[in-house]
């Protein structure tokens, strides 16, 4: 064989390999979580009679430790075991994607995170997790941001009940917009005088983590786009594209408080992308003025009631209170 035929047949051999070794981690993952959800039950079920109590005796859970130690070795600590109790408990009653008992779908890692957080947000958490293929460190930033809660403030109580349950589902260009944009990792200090010239680039030097901060379906096309009529020139600070609704995405920032022009420059940004840049298959341009203060009014008596493209989101440099954005949500 020619030198370049052992190289492809290498590479498929490879490619064959990996996705068998692939296969092999899903499937004992799968089996190990479900072993534990069933030793969750049995320790529930015998020790307990089934009654969810909120203390357990630690010296049944100590003394079966030390025998399935010795019987299987390590794994079975008396903590982890506590965390397969209340793992049953939490799953065994759960209505989520994994709740299904004969498809686990994370790591035992993942549920141990997911499984102390509260429901309806669990559910949401699980099921981006599973869409997006959420690392555990992803998932907990996620968590930190307070993704369901910033996501959750723009939808209605059906919206809500139907983020839970189904996860992000991008139909329309509203169900793409945060607010606020948590930029905590572009680590500019909230307090340090940063110029939007400073803002742009500590984004574009951290792009992978503000393309996951925006959210699904987001490639990078540009940034400083020049447009150019009447023979002036217009910077926009940044151009993406989002593949789920086929449209460009533009995005200005403001470091301080937003103004009725800037909604303004937005819209007329976004009429000239949809009358020169646009494709017939593409859909409408979609605006978002990201800004440090915002005025619902301005927003609401600037653009009109029928406004589907312009969007207006503030930004925090550091996470949000999860309290107070969930008790904002309890008031919708």
């Amino acid at each position: 064989m020619k030198p370049v035929e052992n190289q492809n047949l290498f590479h498929r051999i490879a490619e064959l390999v990996q996705g068998s070794k692939s296969k092999i981690v899903r499937e004992i993952n799968q089996t190990m979580v479900y072993t534990y959800f069933e030793i969750g039950r049995y320790i529930v079920e015998d020790e307990q009679q089934g009654e969810e109590r909120a203390t357990y005796s630690k010296e049944v859970l100590r003394n079966l430790s030390e025998r399935l130690k010795e019987a299987f070795g390590k794994g079975y600590s008396t903590t982890n075991l506590e965390n397969m109790r209340k793992f049953y408990l939490a799953y065994s009653k759960s209505q989520t994607l994994s709740g299904e008992f004969n498809k686990w779908f994370l790591s035992w890692s993942h549920y141990t995170f997911l499984m102390r957080i509260e429901e309806p947000s669990r559910q949401f958490y699980e099921r981006e997790t599973i869409n997006n293929h959420w690392s555990l460190r992803e998932l907990k930033r996620q968590f930190d941001s307070a993704l369901y809660e910033r996501l959750a403030l723009s939808r209605d109580k059906e919206g809500v009940r139907k983020l839970a349950e189904e996860g992000q589902i991008i139909e329309l260009p509203k169900d793409l917009i945060k607010d606020p944009y948590i930029l905590d990792f572009l680590e500019l200090k909230a307090e340090t005088q940063y110029s939007e010239t400073e803002l742009e680039q500590a984004i574009i030097d951290k792009l992978e983590h503000f393309l996951l901060e925006l959210g699904k379906g987001f490639t990078y096309v540009e940034r400083q786009s020049r447009i150019t009529f009447s023979e002036k020139h217009f910077y926009i600070d940044l151009v993406f594209y989002n593949r789920i609704l086929q449209s460009f995405v533009l995005i200005d920032l403001k470091i301080g408080e937003l103004k009725h022009q800037d909604l303004g420059q937005m819209q007329m940004y976004v009429n000239y992308y949809d009358r020169e840049k646009r494709l017939p298959y593409e859909n409408k341009t979609i605006g978002i003025v990201i800004c440090r203060l915002k005025n619902d009014a301005v927003v609401e008596y600037t653009l009109p009631e029928d406004n589907e493209q312009i969007f207006a989101s503030q930004y925090s440099m550091v996470l949000p209170d999860k309290a107070t954005l969930k008790a904002l949500l309890e008031e919708n």
